[in-house]
């Protein structure tokens, strides 16, 4: 099958990925991995994925890692980034190794519980001085997405963003101290008072006031950001929101990531899918898979959301026909493509795998949305391949729906192993 990359909706081909070279720094970000909060634990899985995808495109390497022990000075003097996911070494022995790495020079990127604490004098450096919030007060609840004003546009995080930018969903913390009042500090972007109420739950609601979200401390290599916590339905741990989704905000942490690590070319783009490579198609609103149902590659065989596992019944290629648009190829019978049944137009039309016969009801464009994430234009109908519902239950049939722009329609492209 031919190679090369499709354009998504008639737009100008995407600038390639920097080519394959030494990297130019190296990041290594810290989670837990015995997290009892499944929000935190989405957070950080969704992390695992979209921070290597950012880093191939732009030239640098992450590793996760889980090991705290590995906070240690032999190990951070081998990375010039660190990460915190959504914890903080908790050790004398392993704050002091990361105190010493920042006081040499080292950068640091911070995630929401990063900064999490009842009593800033359990660690007293870290809570006080280098972030310099002292305890933690209070969190809005529940989740919910908030319009940042950039505060200092002159940084490299928040270079060429507009005044205001949408943020991914999130719970959101405050703090004892007044981030305003801390000259050390440098407020990068906080919560536009045009997003009041922030939070769903009356008693948890935040109806006025400031509340900072991204900084810097002036005095060492670092930023902090307070988002990290995805939506979630509690009673499955169900993930209902990402983090990596808001285009604006994940440029702001791209910018920073690279002027942490000493880079200072501007971020690459996403690179664009490959025609020759497999995908799994991961719905941005259940985070299921698009799934031939029982692995079967018979005509006729549903394509419905199902708990991502790997197989060949979940990975798809998408090869060009023409004019911007895609066959979606089933790896397990590359033969059989994502078709709408009956060549119907109508909304709720199942899809189905069948014999390509070029059929425009088995073509579809790819959009860009961003960082992977596409939705797909059916070219009979116009209409957006979509979840059947709001429903993240496994076995439900994907369909055709007029397009809306929901996350129902989005689906992000993760290269299979």
């Amino acid at each position: 099958m031919a190679g090369g990359s499709a354009d998504a909706a008639g737009a100008a081909p995407h600038p390639a990925a920097r080519p394959a070279a030494t990297p130019a720094f190296k990041v290594l970000a810290f989670y837990d991995s015995d997290e009892n909060d499944a929000a935190h634990a989405s957070f950080d899985n969704e992390a695992k994925q979209w921070f290597p995808q950012v880093a191939a495109a732009n030239n640098f390497s992450w590793t996760a890692t889980d090991d705290w022990s590995k906070v240690n000075a032999s190990t951070l003097s081998q990375y010039q980034v660190v990460m915190f996911l959504d914890d903080l070494p908790q050790t004398s022995a392993e704050q002091t190794a990361f105190q010493q790495y920042m006081d040499n020079g080292g950068g640091w990127m911070g995630f929401h519980v990063s900064a999490f604490n009842t009593d800033p004098s359990t660690w007293s450096w870290y809570h006080n001085t280098f972030l310099g919030t002292g305890a933690f007060v209070s969190n809005s609840w529940g989740p919910t997405s908030v319009t940042l004003k950039v505060e200092d546009p002159s940084t490299p995080a928040t270079a060429g963003l507009p005044a205001t930018i949408g943020s991914s969903v999130s719970e959101w913390y405050s703090w004892a101290n007044d981030l305003r009042k801390n000259p050390d500090i440098d407020i990068l972007a906080s919560i536009d008072p045009s997003s009041f109420p922030v939070g769903t739950d009356p008693d948890q609601t935040w109806y006025s006031g400031y509340y900072p979200i991204v900084w810097t401390n002036k005095n060492y290599r670092m930023m902090y950001a307070n988002f990290g916590h995805n939506a979630m339905d509690y009673t499955d741990n169900t993930t209902l929101s990402l983090t990596f989704g808001s285009a604006q905000q994940d440029q702001l942490v791209l910018q920073e990531l690279l002027s942490l690590g000493g880079d200072s070319a501007a971020p690459a783009p996403m690179p664009a899918y490959s025609s020759s490579a497999w995908y799994s198609l991961s719905s941005a609103a259940s985070l299921k898979c698009a799934d031939a149902r029982s692995a079967a590659t018979a005509n006729g065989t549903a394509v419905q959301q199902y708990t991502c596992n790997g197989t060949d019944a979940q990975q798809f290629q998408l090869q060009p026909t023409s004019d911007g648009y895609v066959r979606v190829n089933d790896r397990a019978d590359s033969s059989e493509v994502l078709d709408v049944t009956d060549v119907s137009t109508a909304d709720g039309a199942p899809i189905q795998l069948w014999d390509y016969s070029d059929g425009t009801n088995q073509q579809w464009k790819p959009v860009a949305e961003n960082s992977w994430t596409y939705h797909f234009v059916n070219r009979n109908s116009g209409k957006c391949l979509s979840a059947a519902s709001d429903s993240t239950a496994d076995s439900v049939q994907l369909v055709q729906a007029t397009c809306d722009g929901s996350t129902l329609q989005s689906f992000r492209l993760q290269p299979a192993a």
